[in-house]
């Protein structure tokens, strides 16, 4: 099996890329003193970099999972989210709340897609 990792750091990578799949780390803002709705959009410029880095885009997304801290932010992760999404591929989704490792974190997502060549017609 060959396996591709991207954007790796000192304890995981961003993504990996195996058997016709992406799987993205989780991914948290860049700039934690943004607010939800920030962060969330900061997030989602970091998963499109890693899916052009995998050769793909945001249209190859199969499921997402997001996680909140506080999740009253749901409304304004919606509003990031609405924005970015490709209304004609919308993943699976799930959004929970629980604690993130890191206090000023307000959202964490993470997600799998489909590597290219097998995408989606």
């Amino acid at each position: 099996m060959n396996i591709t990792r991207l954007a790796e750091e000192e304890r995981l990578s961003g993504a990996t890329v195996a058997n016709g799949f992406i799987f993205l780390a989780g991914q948290v803002a860049d700039d934690a003193t943004l607010d939800a709705e920030g962060q969330t959009a900061d997030i989602l410029q970091q998963i499109d970099a890693l899916l052009a880095a995998a050769g793909t885009d945001k249209r190859s997304l199969l499921q997402v999972q997001i996680v909140l801290a506080d999740i009253t932010d749901a409304a304004a992760m919606n509003r990031a989210w609405d924005r970015w999404l490709d209304a004609s591929a919308k993943p699976a989704r799930m959004t929970i709340q629980a604690l993130l490792v890191d206090p000023r974190w307000r959202v964490e997502i993470t997600g799998i897609a489909l590597a290219p060549g097998l995408q989606p017609s």
